[in-house]
C-alpha cells in the first residue's frame, strides 16, 4: 500500500518527509502495530539505527519471550 502525504501537508507541519516517516514508524512501534523491522523499514532505517532513535527518545523496545524463543533458535543456528 502506497500512502500519500501532500506537500501541502508536509510543509505545514513544518516537518522533512524523513521525519514524518519517523514519527509514524515510531507511533506504529509504539501502539504495538508491527514489529521493530517493520517499524524501521517504515522509517527508511536499518534496525539498529532505529532502535538508536528509539533510545534518544526513551522508548522502551518491546522484547518478549517468543522473540527471545526465536533469537534463541536463530543463534544455535549459526556456526
Amino acid at each position: 500500500m502506497i500512502v500519500e502525504i501532500s506537500d501541502e501537508i508536509i510543509a505545514g507541519s513544518h516537518l522533512t518527509l524523513e521525519e514524518v516517516r519517523l514519527a509514524l514508524a515510531i507511533w506504529l512501534f509504539q501502539e504495538k502495530k508491527v514489529s521493530l523491522g517493520k517499524s524501521a523499514k517504515v522509517a527508511g532505517l536499518h534496525k539498529i539505527l532505529f532502535q538508536k532513535e528509539l533510545a534518544k527518545r526513551k522508548i522502551p523496545v518491546h522484547y518478549t519471550e517468543e522473540d527471545f524463543e526465536r533469537d534463541l533458535k536463530s543463534a544455535k543456528l549459526m556456526p
